[in-house]
């Protein structure tokens, strides 16, 4: 028998094992950003976030070799070397990393500081950095498409302004520990923004008003009444001083026939704002919404980052940080096709250029909606409220500076009631233009009055007199608006910096804000006197605004930093030691002696400024360290025997409300602050409030009262 070989075994083919590609690390600056961007770019990407600086100068010492170039000393921030280490061993594990920072100096400082860290771990791994102006997901592939390298000469700038603002800060607030109070401190920006506040502060209060008043009247023709303001008096412009004046000219002209007399047409062009920049969106919000700086800048930065629009995550609004009008080809496009889709007729034949300021850096454009087609109506849903107020008007700003302007048509009329000639104007819109897609940003001036058809020496009916008593005013106290808008107009900031200017001014007590206006506290005005009296050339305007353009120059590739600062520490360093050595102490000067006495020791209690204002204190510290807060008023409640006194929520830096000393036993609370008056009615106490009609005014906090205080009332102190 022929034994049979087996049949050779089929060799089953064996595919190689797919090793799984590495991804590409993008690290950006935070959470919301890395949530929206990494829904934009897939699988083969991971995005984490750094939040922010991780490494920057120490905070226990200078930290700059003042004898030897001004170098730096950076080290990780305390806290983050976790978040550091996270980031390292992700992109061991990565192909390559994106440094996605925002496109500024101190994005790019960020970049360049992860770049170093990174790098020194992972030899040889490719680091790159992108940039893009709106988180919209053509914007970031576009991005990924061309990275390109760290721009040194901006960590440069970046690097000079940290450096200069540490020399400052780390000389100066010892200086104030020593001679005011310790836990001062002072900054370079933030000390000519208090100077600008209590100048204007010495304006007010030097002020003195005077009396003057004004006299409307009532016309009437059939069904129209209409109001005009009187313009003369036999043939002079009128100048009221006084209600005996007026009453002069009411008598005089009581029962003599009213007739129309001089008309007068008029057209003008409105123009459209250009879209806005960091400033302006800062100061519009503050005029038309009631934001301050820093909220309007927390709600742009949502906008920005990324919002949920249904199953869609996307940045609403482009790079908030700018003092650029300049607005790109394909947004201006984009914005065209939807204007000749729903407002043809305004669409004009060109796009509309804005020009930038010369002073602007023009890094970024300007703020706008990254998709116009997302009207506020459309995402309403998504937003909350304080969200929808700002996207509304940065929309129609933007939408609105590429329509056709307005044409309005005003009329001026004269009416003469014997010797006395009144004005009454009125005026409409003949073309509304790009009005047509303004709402959230209308104003009163904006609203359209009309004036019934009249002939030369109509007579008209005189129904009633308005006479109104005014008083001349003064500078206005600075608004985070207006401080913002004078800051700009000297050079003094950049975008970045108008929100955290104000904020470490308050965080400081060196201002409070009051009715929106900025105050300076006492500590503040002392600050600034010491100086102003000591270091002029620093806490000068002019000073600051020329090193900004130093710091541009540096990002340019136009000017040594070190030189730059070199030839400003020298004198400055001997002003301070000259300074510390001959200024006379003012510790202890802020302190008010009161009758008040400590219940723990029976001693004295004192008024002292602490960092959130003034509290009382027992003389007998260190032994007795009992400390109160003011008392401002009686508490009302029935049957209670307690104070009003200052609060804080949020472990004093929160808002400011007034309660009861009693807490909880009485729960009594209110916003307004205490005056140092009590209701000639019920006895409750008055409060200081505000409103645009009548300005500052005190109220009775008590509901059913309704009492309001003027200046002929009299009124029961405190005291």
């Amino acid at each position: 028998m022929v034994s049979e070989k087996p049949a050779a075994a089929v060799k089953k083919s064996i595919k190689p094992k797919k090793v799984p590609e590495k991804p590409t690390l993008v690290i950006v600056e935070s959470p919301a950003k890395a949530k929206t961007i990494e829904k934009y770019l897939g699988g083969s990407y991971i995005v984490l976030a750094s939040m922010g600086h991780l490494i920057d100068l120490p905070k226990s010492r200078l930290g700059v070799d003042v004898d030897n170039g001004f170098v730096p000393e950076y080290l990780t921030i305390r806290g983050k070397a976790k978040l550091l280490k996270e980031l390292q061993k992700a992109a061991k594990k990565s192909k390559t990393v994106l440094l996605a920072s925002d496109n500024d100096r101190e994005g790019e400082a960020i970049s360049f500081h992860i770049r170093g860290a990174l790098a020194q771990k992972n030899e040889g791994l490719e680091i790159k950095r992108i940039v893009f102006n709106e988180i919209t997901p053509q914007a970031i592939r576009d991005a990924v498409k061309e990275p390109r390298t760290i721009d040194e000469d901006k960590v440069n700038a970046q690097k000079a302004r940290r450096v200069l603002d540490r020399l400052v800060g780390y000389n100066l607030s010892p200086l104030l520990w020593k001679k005011v109070k310790n836990g001062l401190s002072a900054g370079r920006v933030q000390s000519v923004a208090l100077r600008l506040i209590c100048e204007r502060e010495a304006e007010v209060e030097s002020f003195i008003p005077e009396e003057y008043w004004t006299l409307e009247a009532d016309f009437k023709k059939g069904r129209y009444s209409f109001l005009g303001e009187l313009v003369s008096f036999e043939g002079e412009k009128v100048d009221l001083k006084s209600e005996s004046e007026v009453k002069t000219v009411t008598d005089a002209i009581d029962g003599a026939p009213c007739t129309v007399g001089d008309v007068k047409d008029s057209e003008r062009v409105v123009r459209p704002k250009p879209p806005f920049t960091t400033s302006k969106l800062q100061q519009t919000a503050a005029n038309r919404l009631g934001f301050t700086s820093k909220k309007t800048m927390q709600i742009a930065q949502q906008l920005y980052e990324g919002i949920n629009i249904g199953s869609t995550r996307i940045g609403l609004i482009t790079y908030m940080r700018t003092d650029s009008v300049r607005v790109s080809d394909v947004a201006l496009k984009e914005v065209r096709t939807w204007l000749g889709e729903h407002f043809p007729a305004e669409l004009p034949p060109e796009p509309t250029v804005y020009a930038t300021d010369k002073k602007a850096q023009d890094a970024h454009e300007a703020i706008r909606p990254t998709m116009v087609a997302y009207t506020l109506e459309s995402i309403k849903e998504y937003l909350n409220k304080d969200q929808q107020k700002l996207y509304g008007i940065i929309w129609e700003r933007f939408v609105a500076s590429q329509m056709t302007p307005a044409k309005q048509r005003s009329t001026a009329m004269d009416v003469n009631a014997g010797a006395a000639t009144f004005r009454v104007n009125a005026s409409r819109l003949v073309e509304k233009g790009f009005y047509k897609v303004i709402k959230l940003l209308a104003s009163k001036e904006d609203k359209e009055s009309t004036l019934p058809d009249v002939r030369l020496g109509e007579e008209l009916r005189l129904e009633d007199y308005r006479p109104e008593q005014h008083f001349t005013q003064g500078s206005a106290r600075f608004t985070d608006a207006s401080i913002i808008k004078i800051l700009e107009e000297k050079g003094i900031g950049r975008p970045s910096t108008y929100a955290p200017i104000i904020s470490v001014l308050l965080e400081r007590y060196y201002v409070t804000r009051e009715n929106k206006q900025l105050v300076p506290t006492t500590l503040g005005r002392k600050i600034n006197e010491i100086l102003v009296d000591s270091f002029p050339d620093v806490v000068n305007a002019g000073f600051t605004a020329d090193m900004e353009s130093m710091l541009d120059a540096v990002e340019e590739s136009r000017s040594d930093w070190v030189a730059a600062i070199s030839g400003f520490y020298g004198p400055f360093k001997k002003r301070i030691d000259d300074i510390m050595e001959t200024l006379q102490s003012f510790k202890g000067s802020l302190d008010e002696p009161t009758d008040k006495v400590c219940e723990k020791c029976g001693k004295p209690m004192v008024k002292k400024l602490g960092r959130f204002g003034f509290f009382l204190a027992c003389t007998g510290f260190p032994d007795c360290k009992n400390t109160k807060s003011i008392p401002l008023a009686r508490c009302p409640s029935p049957g209670c025997s307690g104070e009003i006194v200052a609060r804080r929520k949020s472990k004093g830096r929160g808002r400011e409300f007034y309660g009861c000393s009693n807490y909880p036993e009485c729960d009594f609370i209110t916003y307004y602050k205490p005056t140092n008056s009590y209701c000639p009615k019920c006895g409750w106490f008055l409060v200081e409030r505000f409103d645009k009609k009548r300005g500052s005014y005190k109220a009775c906090i008590n509901p059913a009262c309704g009492y309001l205080h003027s200046q002929d009332e009299e009124h029961v102190n405190v005291d």
